[in-house]
């Protein structure tokens, strides 16, 4: 099937969906890299006004990807929700924007709805919004999930605690972890990216983090984020894993470039499951995606990176997770050149996960090569704050000195907190007015010395 379009007289025509999805992008370098842009604004602009009248139900009829050769599109189709679907279904993609910056679509209506949601449908009606529908949209929507801290209650924002070392050095790590903790980060995760997938250095991890955890009564949960199979083959010998990582893809193949198949992903899901390490909640998942990952494997099969993106969220959505994240420049200017096509990704891939009802966070950074700086992070941090975002990633000082990128410090989450009027997650502030680091504004503690009420778990980490 083709569409088409005239803009100054000119008839535009595109011959597939895919194709029609790929021109209405904003620009980026990954499509360019593809060869899957619109050739000029002109056409970029053509496109979006095409796409504008093409009906919702379009996406079910006209798979983007084959159902007999992909089983995310198989997983897409397979589980629609054709009742949730319902209030929505005689919509163009036009008439769907318009309805979600109506007052009708609130909170219930967007949570009632996101099953019947696809995520080329949520992709294409992202291709519509500025940058202020995108956030006006998605903060409306909240996800609430849990396992020993509750994430995504309204004025909320969690921090991953994200402690690495570039040789899985136990000394440096815990130095990094103290220094989130004095700062209050850490309520959604400590999730450590580990130098090596050696299960003994993983496991090494996992009791370090444990131990920290349990000895002094936080509630938080840790991650070593090692493959999939690094995780079940541990939790099959008794190791202390609370979440299960993997990478995901919105593509079978893609998937694979990884080592992943949702049989394994099942596997795995089962698994922790039936850990039962949580106390508040039984979300066992944490899920990391990124633009380009499908095209960097040669396995985007001729969609847009942002629709390929989102379908990854389908495969998230499986599995009920506790946390999702975009690491959203951290792949390259190859894939997304700089700052502002950065910001632009950042906000579709937040709002493309939120209404697929998915509990969504990021990592807010960017490569040394891309033509971004800090103060690109700010500006996207707090645009993902008004946005609603669930948790964002910190790293000591902004500086990941394992992977070798820049994202969000631990000061970076304390100043979002403070000017949205933000809180750490319900049971983690508990936590830290227990132990003396809140002042009486809610606030962290500026306490030094031997009087700051971590000075314990300091020297205990130093020996």
């Amino acid at each position: 099937m083709s569409y088409t379009s005239v803009l100054g007289g000119r008839h535009h025509r595109f011959d597939t969906l895919a194709r029609l999805l790929a021109a209405a992008s904003p620009e980026r370098s990954g499509d360019r890299l593809a060869g899957l842009a619109a050739a000029s604004e002109r056409e970029r602009v053509a496109a979006r006004w095409a796409l504008a009248d093409v009906p919702l139900t379009e996406f079910l009829a006209e798979p983007l990807i084959p159902y007999e050769t992909d089983d995310v599109t198989r997983l897409i189709l397979d589980t629609h929700d054709t009742a949730a679907f319902a209030p929505v279904a005689g919509l163009t993609v036009g008439e769907f924007r318009e309805w979600l910056l109506s007052p009708g679509a609130d909170s219930g209506a967007l949570a009632a709805l996101a099953p019947g949601l696809t995520p080329e449908m949520v992709a294409a009606v992202s291709k519509l919004m500025g940058n202020a529908d995108l956030v006006a949209v998605a903060r409306k929507v909240r996800v609430v999930t849990a396992f020993r801290s509750t994430i995504g209650l309204p004025g909320r924002l969690a921090t991953r605690l994200q402690p690495n070392h570039p040789t899985d050095d136990p000394a440096g790590v815990a130095a990094a972890l103290l220094d989130g903790l004095l700062l209050g980060s850490g309520d959604a995760v400590i999730g450590i990216n580990p130098a090596t997938d050696s299960p003994k250095a993983v496991r090494d991890l996992l009791e370090l983090l444990d131990g920290v955890i349990q000895r002094y009564a936080i509630p938080t949960q840790s991650c070593v984020l090692c493959h999939v199979t690094t995780s079940v083959d541990l939790m099959s010998r008794g190791a202390p894993v609370d979440l299960v990582f993997q990478s995901i893809a919105g593509t079978q193949a893609a998937n694979a470039s990884f080592g992943v198949t949702l049989g394994l992903l099942d596997e795995a899901y089962e698994a922790a499951l039936a850990l039962e390490r949580g106390t508040v909640g039984h979300n066992v998942m944490y899920f990391e995606t990124g633009q380009g990952s499908a095209l960097s494997a040669g396995a985007h099969h001729g969609v847009d990176q942002q629709t390929v993106e989102a379908r990854a969220y389908a495969v998230a959505r499986r599995y009920d997770p506790l946390l999702v994240n975009t690491v959203v420049g951290f792949i390259g200017p190859e894939y997304l050149y700089d700052g502002r096509q950065i910001l632009r990704a950042a906000l579709e891939d937040h709002f493309c996960g939120k209404l697929l009802g998915l509990p969504m966070g990021l990592d807010i950074c960017y490569t040394n090569h891309a033509d971004a700086d800090d103060d690109d992070i700010a500006t996207m941090l707090t645009m993902l704050g008004v946005a609603g975002a669930s948790f964002v990633i910190c790293t000591p000082g902004g500086d990941d000195i394992m992977l070798n990128y820049q994202s969000a410090s631990y000061h970076d989450a304390l100043y979002l907190r403070e000017v949205l009027g933000l809180r750490p997650a319900p049971e983690f502030e508990t936590w830290l007015d227990s132990i003396g680091l809140l002042d009486e504004k809610g606030g962290i503690r500026e306490t030094t010395g031997a009087a700051h009420p971590l000075t314990a778990i300091g020297k205990e980490l130093a020996a």
